[in-house]
């Protein structure tokens, strides 16, 4: 008795991430076959790239050296180090000796201003830069010689506070294989269902460019000093002011280091915590976008083995679609190549969901922190 009451209920709830994924499949073509914008060769305003590092376990010279080969008349390299033993920095003095023809200075010391060393380096970096339009990129992003004119493009319209880019993996070993499918597979396909909803309401952290207005308006970066996900917390910061976020039609490539597996579960329960706290409604929310577990459900509780298989089927052929649609917009070819990882990673990412709720402290560069509305609080 109790299953047959049962039974329609999971039905209902295996059947919403289907719609989840459906609509996201809309969403991502809308986004990916959409006109481009009009040229505007005449915007070019002079503009001031900034690089904080923290660091590096990799080669960063060539990651480097591919701001310097920007199809832009005119900006400035700033890299940021928290003191003089970092060991990027040979790699910024050789990247300077050889490219003069750009302006690239180093600042070291930059002084901790909350718990974030990154948004530190980049309130001291935005001192020192020259320039009104600002550039923000982690020192592991690899781009392409178009990328300062698409991220800096749309802020021709006044009524963008901020431009953001997509990012690609270049994963380590399996685990870091396991994240860059996750980032592409379902974080990219939500941050396009959330534009086609509300608009973009947060900016992707590997890089942004802004106005130095649109940031001081915001308190500077001063103000996201305690902010784990700091990107996130200035786009929604630039929107609440009234101004669009807006997605470039470039796209950048990231380092995804090489992880065990206890690390990757602490990352990926890191992010789980920041947006139970940054997004309480839309965390919770999210219990319906987990196909995997639902599609089990409705399958265990399936009155016929055809109707048991169609459940899975139906999880398999729209998640694997969303996720191979996303990927074929971004160039991502891993997606591709591992599409069988991603069951997997749904399993755990519903585990890491659930236990979300139960926890409120991590930890991060080798310190504890308790999250409270977003803020790291350190214990």
């Amino acid at each position: 008795m109790l299953l047959d009451y049962m039974r329609p209920l999971v039905v209902i709830a295996a059947l919403l991430p289907l719609a989840y994924y459906l609509f996201a499949i809309h969403a991502a073509r809308r986004f990916f076959t959409r006109l481009p914008e009009p040229a505007r060769p005449d915007f070019t305003p002079p503009a001031s790239i900034l690089v904080p590092v923290h660091y590096p376990e990799r080669e960063v010279y060539g990651v480097f050296a591919s701001l310097c080969r920007q199809d832009y008349p005119e900006y400035e390299i700033l890299f940021g180090t928290s003191d003089e033993s970092d060991p990027a920095i040979p790699a910024i003095h050789r990247l300077a000796a050889e490219h003069p023809e750009r302006h690239i200075r180093l600042v070291t010391g930059c002084e901790p201003l909350g718990a974030s060393g990154k948004v530190s380096k980049l309130a001291r970096l935005a001192r020192e830069a020259k320039h009104d339009v600002l550039v923000i990129c982690d020192d592991d992003v690899r781009v392409t010689p178009e990328f300062l004119r698409s991220v800096i493009a749309p802020l021709a319209d006044k009524k963008v506070g901020a431009v953001s880019c997509f990012y690609l993996g270049q994963p380590g070993n399996f685990w870091a294989e396991l994240e860059a499918i996750s980032v592409t597979s379902d974080f990219f396909p939500g941050v396009l269902v959330a534009r086609e909803l509300e608009g973009v309401r947060f900016a992707l952290g590997a890089a942004i460019a802004l106005p130095r207005a649109r940031l001081e308006e915001i308190g500077g970066f001063e103000a996201l000093a305690d902010y784990y996900a700091d990107d996130y917390e200035l786009g929604r910061r630039i929107a609440d002011c009234g101004y669009r976020v807006e997605l470039a039609r470039t796209t950048v490539w990231t380092n995804f280091p090489a992880r065990d597996f206890r690390s990757y579960i602490e990352h990926q329960m890191r992010a789980a915590l920041v947006v139970r706290h940054a997004r309480p409604g839309g965390h919770a929310g999210l219990l319906f976008t987990h196909g995997l577990p639902w599609a089990v459900a409705a399958a265990a509780l399936a009155q016929s083995a055809a109707m048991a298989i169609l459940y899975l089927s139906g999880y398999l052929a729209l998640r694997l679609g969303m996720a191979r649609l996303v990927s074929a917009g971004l160039g991502d070819p891993l997606v591709r190549r591992k599409w069988w990882l991603i069951p997997l990673r749904d399993a755990i990412a519903f585990f890491m969901w659930l236990a979300s709720f139960f926890r409120s402290r991590i930890r991060w560069r080798g310190a504890s922190f308790r999250i409270v509305g977003g803020r790291l609080i350190p214990l």
